[in-house]
């Protein structure tokens, strides 16, 4: 989370209060991402009722939040965004529907938010469904039931920089001053992958904080050029949309505790566990496989998880890939790393013929093996 520029006095009689509508004023986080700083007049702002970075048991904009957590559907998939695009005004379903047909684009998602002050700073926040939107958060955060479930319960997250930044503990209650000031208990932390945005609340609590609906879309564009898409996403939303490419380095986040935070980078770190293994075979794989886990099974003959192992092989190449006791065949942290270490015993890191009888024990099947190829030189060709 990033210091904030302020906007400039507001005209006499009118004041500036902390919750999105209109300017966007674009300003450098600490970590080098967009903070879309999103403000709106009012002429009659709430205040909150305790002094800057002391926390007060109640406000006037309701009671302490006590919600123990609401019930969330499961982690099925995972959908790395590729585009962010936040508009000046809420997004329209006709614009959103032009958005997901442009080339390439597999999925969108449109989420409320606005900036909102916590603990005396302005933050920016996205009010989303937690059972849905956890799929477009990085893996370490995605598979955080419990967060989600306290999301789905009212109460609120924020990015590890935010919770050090402004001495956040969870299972406390904090006011937020919106369109109303209510007081929400923090119910955790993880990265969310998305510059700028420090805050998750799920759709009722937005909604009672007056968070701006639909002002903001993700898109997913696996395959496809992610500044093309950004460009499309601009032409369709028009000027005054902020519209980031989520692949442009300065933007690029990892995982919590240093673990992968998409797909992409997954791929790349698993591959490191096999010399001469190159990323672009796992990221071909995963896919053909699942579609980077947007489809994983099972399959006619019994395959599972994101990267499509059966279950026998599984017992063989599984890989705890992400230290939490288990090999999880379903789990992208481990199934990743486990098509690594199958790929990798059967002497893929050799490369030419070697690779290609390698990526054909993963599947049976010579069509199998020049596709696989091909989508590994085509990403190669695009993340030179």
């Amino acid at each position: 989370m990033g210091h904030v520029v302020a906007p400039p006095p507001a005209p006499r009689g009118r004041t500036r209060a902390a919750v999105a509508a209109i300017a966007l004023l674009a300003v450098a986080t600490a970590s080098g991402g967009l903070y879309a700083a999103l403000t709106f007049e009012d002429d009659n702002p709430v205040r909150a009722s305790a002094p800057r970075g002391e926390v007060s048991p109640g406000g006037p904009g309701g009671p302490v939040n006590v919600a123990e957590g609401g019930q969330v559907a499961p982690l099925r998939r995972v959908v790395p965004p590729d585009v962010l695009a936040v508009a000046r005004k809420p997004i329209s379903p006709v614009q959103v529907a032009k958005v997901t047909r442009i080339s390439g684009v597999r999925d969108v998602v449109a989420v409320s938010g606005g900036a909102v002050q916590l603990q005396g700073r302005q933050v920016n926040a996205l009010a989303v469904d937690p059972s849905s939107f956890r799929s477009w958060t990085p893996p370490g955060t995605a598979k955080k039931t419990d967060l989600w479930s306290a999301l789905e319960g009212g109460q609120f997250a924020v990015s590890p920089s935010a919770a050090d930044q402004l001495r956040l503990s969870r299972g406390f209650p904090y006011p937020v001053v919106a369109r109303t000031v209510p007081t929400l208990t923090m119910g955790g932390s993880g990265q969310f992958g998305l510059p700028g945005i420090d805050m998750l609340v799920g759709r009722d609590a937005g909604a009672r904080m007056g968070l701006v609906p639909d002002i903001a879309v993700l898109v997913n564009a696996p395959g496809a050029d992610p500044a093309k898409v950004a460009a499309a996403v601009t032409g369709l939303l028009g000027r005054g949309t902020n519209v980031v490419n989520l692949h442009e380095g300065r933007y690029r986040t990892s995982g919590d505790g240093g673990r992968p935070g998409s797909y992409l980078d997954l791929y790349r770190q698993a591959a490191r566990s096999c010399r001469g293994l190159s990323w672009t075979v796992l990221a071909a794989i995963g896919q053909v496989e699942s579609d980077h886990g947007r489809d994983a099974g099972p399959s006619s003959a019994g395959a599972l998880g994101p990267m499509q192992f059966l279950p026998a092989t599984w017992r063989a190449y599984g890989v705890d890939g992400d230290g939490d006791g288990k090999a999880d065949i379903t789990n992208p942290f481990d199934a990743v790393p486990g098509a690594a270490k199958y790929l990798c015993a059967n002497g893929a890191g050799g490369g030419g013929e070697r690779l290609y009888r390698a990526v054909w024990q993963y599947n049976h099947a010579d069509w199998y093996v020049r596709k696989v190829l091909g989508l590994a030189r085509a990403y190669e060709a695009r993340y030179r």
